[in-house]
């Protein structure tokens, strides 16, 4: 199962959100609120998020078999660097400016594992395990943010992103661009939400390489065999997520343990839709649940 075609950009960003969010969700005159405001919280200096969590996703993408695997989390801040979680990887933001009055910009570096049927055995159909594993891409590139805080109440945030990133690992050689957008908000001093989406537009080598069918496959017979065809870059998918946090403590400000779920939707388009992957052995329309438990220190 390819933990990167399962959690899309928007759905990280949106763990780091809802995990480092400073979610004093109280009213004035409510526990964790003073005369001179809210109160202070582990996010406001060095911190760390862990957390492992179950999904439930397709076992590759476009495809319409759904298989369970387990997966990590990781968020903090350090010195000063921001350290979010990205789709099986992770972006390190070197430069955070906060502007009062006005959105808050980051700038740094992303990395992920892309591992999209790199393994026979997660590949649930024979017909698209016949023609073989694809190699593991390593994807790093520039990662920028701009997030405006207080959009609807004084605890929210409207955030977008964009990553850019390219293979140096010699498996698709290609590039991928993907930007998001998440709204924040807590709902309670225990509880928050984040509604995100996103999309992904890739190059031609990225979409040949997982896209494209080679004709005349050998291992299989003749009447099993799917099209060929050839894939061209494009945008690749569009989807929403909606992830909810629960603290067990009763205070996402003050770190501890948290309960997270997270839905979500994305359809394929254009050549990955297209491709015989999809639209014959698999399905444009993709799910996803997860829940998880995650701890702050």
């Amino acid at each position: 199962m390819t933990v990167t075609k399962f959690f899309t950009g928007v759905a990280a960003f949106a763990i780091a959100s809802t995990l480092a969010a400073p979610a004093s969700a109280q009213d004035q005159g409510e526990p964790g609120v003073t005369a001179e405001g809210p109160e202070e919280t582990v996010f406001d200096g060095d911190y760390l998020s862990v957390g492992v969590g179950v999904g439930y996703a397709a076992s590759y993408s476009g495809s319409d078999d759904y298989v369970t695997f387990v997966f990590p989390v990781v968020q903090g801040s350090y010195r000063g660097i921001d350290i979010d979680p990205r789709p099986s990887g992770v972006a390190l933001n070197f430069l955070n400016a906060e502007m009062d009055g006005g959105p808050n910009f980051s700038l740094g570096i992303a990395g992920s594992i892309n591992t999209d049927r790199s393994d026979i055995d997660d590949i649930e159909d024979d017909v698209v395990a016949a023609y073989g594993e694809l190699d593991t891409a390593i994807e790093v590139g520039p990662t920028v943010g701009l997030s405006f805080p207080a959009v609807l109440n004084p605890y929210d945030s409207l955030s977008f992103n964009v990553d850019a990133l390219w293979d140096v690992a010699g498996a698709h050689d290609g590039m991928k661009i993907s930007p998001s957008v998440a709204y924040f908000t807590p709902l309670s001093q225990a509880i928050a939400v984040s509604l995100s989406a996103s999309a992904t537009y890739i190059d031609d080598d990225y979409a040949d390489y997982y896209y494209s069918v080679a004709p005349g496959n050998p291992n299989l017979p003749v009447g099993a065999q799917l099209p060929g065809f050839q894939a061209e870059g494009g945008f690749e998918k569009v989807g929403t997520n909606l992830l909810v946090a629960y603290d067990l403590g009763g205070n996402l400000a003050d770190g501890g343990v948290s309960l997270i779920g997270i839905g979500g939707y994305s359809h394929l388009l254009g050549d990955a839709e297209d491709t015989p992957f999809t639209s014959i052995r698999g399905d444009a329309d993709q799910w996803f649940a997860a829940i998880g438990i995650g701890y702050t220190f």
